[in-house]
């Protein structure tokens, strides 16, 4: 097993840590165990990319055709007239 030494932790920090151990029942080591390994494992969950979760959101709103993809182009702002 690997260890990490962490310095200069804010002493509030360190009473939230002895806080959060104590309601769980474990040490403050075991406590940031925890947090490290819920971390680790929701970087490593896929997430949806924004382009997908858009379209998914207003599927079925009647868009029938692919969006073009402007990548570097510049777009002619709308007049409204003003």
């Amino acid at each position: 097993m690997a260890q990490v030494i962490v310095r200069n932790i804010d002493d509030d920090v360190k009473a939230g840590l002895k806080r959060r151990a104590s309601q769980h029942g474990w040490s403050m080591e075991e406590e940031v165990r925890q947090i490290l390994r819920r971390a680790v494992s929701e970087q490593t969950q896929t997430r949806t990319k924004l382009g997908s979760r858009i379209a998914a959101r207003f599927a079925g709103a009647g868009l029938d055709g692919p969006l073009p993809e402007l990548h570097g182009e510049s777009i002619t702002p709308m007049d409204l007239g003003a």
